[in-house]
């Protein structure tokens, strides 16, 4: 999948912060996870559950709606189905194997989208009257 200019921004800030903790911590800095992206100050890898955690401490800090971490996937198809991603293509970014679990699990249809499709059948019907 293409990276997003953003992410890649972040991942080099990441990096940089790496490299920078290295140099500091010189030889107390593990090297050994140095592929990986999500190590911690000392270069250790993190704890599978640290994403989850720190995700809700995120979400008080900025006064957000707790939500589960996994909650963005359903975020993200909703997004970009409200901005006519066509679901092929959201099953694709998702990873699915196949389109009915992109379409009815993660996509939620947003009010808007119900206002467009009330309007097409109007359309329609006046056209067909």
């Amino acid at each position: 999948m293409p990276l997003i200019p953003i992410v890649k921004e972040v991942l080099l800030e990441e990096k940089a912060k790496q490299e920078e903790m290295q140099t500091v911590f010189r030889g107390a800095y593990s090297t050994r996870y140095s592929e990986y992206v999500c190590v911690d100050a000392l270069g250790n890898l993190l704890r599978p559950q640290y994403v989850t955690e720190h995700f809700k401490v995120i979400l008080s800090k900025n006064g957000l709606k707790r939500i589960r971490f996994h909650d963005l996937r359903h975020s993200c198809a909703s997004m970009l189905l409200a901005n006519k991603v066509p679901m092929k293509m959201i099953q694709d970014w998702l990873g699915h194997s196949d389109m009915s679990t992109t379409a009815n699990i993660y996509s939620h249809i947003d009010y808007t989208s119900k206002i467009e499709t009330s309007e097409v059948l109007s359309n329609v019907l006046a056209v067909n009257i």
